[in-house]
């Protein structure tokens, strides 16, 4: 972790990074991907493209999977042969991300380079790709020593060491306002507090579904028809079950007429950008039927119900009072439809809740970190205490101890 953090400095040599940085500064895509690599696209570092390509890799071998049924096929029945070639895949696309995000980042940076020319981006690229394909390493390794989940823990570190700049941010902001504005910072401390709150309980939350397998004894099925749920098996669906992707598709869909101008100088797509915009007056509403959509939509991608109610007959499992087959089908595709409309609740108010922080207390110095970054922090926090805490209860039973105990005569 500490090494994904020491290219962050290391700087791409002909930027004028103060221009740079100065440009990045006014909010949109740019500003939350430079949070997620922990600031070092602001810097022009060698990281600069940071995890960003893996997880574009990722996720588009996904949607892939769903289109084309030999990739699924790959992973579910394949075995462990199946899966590392799989992830062999996922390894060349992702350089392939990494050559085309170097190239897109050194012709962004031209109006900032002086001597621009032929040599300067082909070095541009190679440092970048090396850089991107090194924290993949990284995270690959992270996985590797069971130490939680390498991609995430990455990009909580680079979230989180922008937290103490932005909290001095804050407080000068705060204290730069005529007479003062400590009210504001109050509102903007406790507003905090409480979104975190929020995101706990709501990261938290699921809906457990009871399963019963025709292979249980009958005290077993007793106690689970007594109204028992200690020991019953359930199928637990989360309430935010697509986690902060439909937040950054939004958010990457919107900022496309701002490239497109950037890019092509069009005059229609400017007068686009300024209308689907951070401020304009389209870009709450299509923000927020974006979450919806790209909820709905990565909900059903991660879980099909088709494919899971198949398995539950094959397993010879089944939710009570439910034919297996095509109603489970059916009854699962419901709930997940239920939990998807509470999940856009959930990201709406959180990709809505500093703007409005925003305009309350007219502190913008968070503006980078937004409501998404807190949902990856709170994330990841919770899941790598999770993955701790089953790691020290594994410690504590006595393997080897186990094994001598143990009477193989009667084996």
């Amino acid at each position: 972790i500490a090494l994904s953090r020491v290219g962050t400095y290391i700087p791409i040599d002909g930027v004028d990074r103060a221009a740079f940085n100065e440009s990045i500064q006014s909010g949109g895509l740019l500003s939350y991907v430079d949070t997620l690599s922990g600031g070092s696209i602001s810097k022009v570092g060698v990281f600069s493209l940071g995890i960003v390509p893996a997880i574009n890799a990722s996720i588009l071998l996904q949607i892939l999977s769903t289109i084309f049924p030999s990739l699924k096929k790959m992973v579910k029945e394949e075995g462990s042969a199946g899966r590392d070639k799989y992830k062999q895949y996922e390894k060349f696309l992702a350089l392939g991300f990494a050559v085309a995000s170097g190239i897109g980042q050194a012709f962004y940076l031209r109006p900032y380079v002086a001597d621009f020319d032929v040599y300067w981006v082909a070095h541009t690229v190679f440092l970048l790709t090396v850089g991107a394909t090194f924290v993949s390493f990284i995270a690959e390794e992270i996985d590797t020593y069971k130490l939680g989940n390498g991609t995430s823990l990455l990009i909580f570190t680079n979230i989180a060491s922008s937290i103490p700049l932005s909290i001095g941010q804050t407080l000068q902001a705060s204290q730069s306002q005529d007479g003062g504005n400590e009210l504001g910072l109050l509102v903007f401390l406790v507003s905090f507090l409480l979104t975190v709150v929020g995101v706990v309980y709501v990261q938290e939350g699921e809906r457990k579904i009871p399963i019963n397998y025709a292979r249980f004894s009958t005290k077993n099925q007793r106690a689970a028809a007594g109204g028992s749920q200690a020991g019953q098996p359930h199928l637990p669906f989360k309430v935010n079950a697509a986690g902060v992707l439909p937040i950054i598709f939004s958010s990457s869909f919107l900022s496309l007429p701002a490239a497109v101008a950037r890019f092509t100088h069009s005059d229609a797509a400017l007068a686009v950008a300024k209308v689907t915009g951070p401020g304009g007056p389209a870009y709450l509403p299509l923000s927020v039927a974006l979450i919806i959509y790209f909820n709905y939509f990565y909900t059903f991608l991660q879980l099909e119900p088709k494919d899971l109610a198949e398995q539950l007959k094959r397993q010879g499992a089944s939710i009570p009072q439910v034919r297996p087959g095509v109603r489970t089908a059916e009854h699962i595709s419901q709930t997940l439809e239920r939990m998807s409309v509470l999940g856009s609740v959930f990201l709406g108010g959180l990709a809505l809740t500093p703007g409005l922080i925003e305009a309350v207390t007219q502190l913008q110095t968070f503006r980078g970190f937004a409501g998404t970054s807190l949902l990856i922090l709170v994330g990841v926090a919770t899941d790598t205490a999770r993955r701790l805490r089953a790691e020290f209860q594994l410690a504590e039973y006595d393997v080897d101890r186990l094994y001598e105990d143990l009477d193989m005569r009667k084996l």
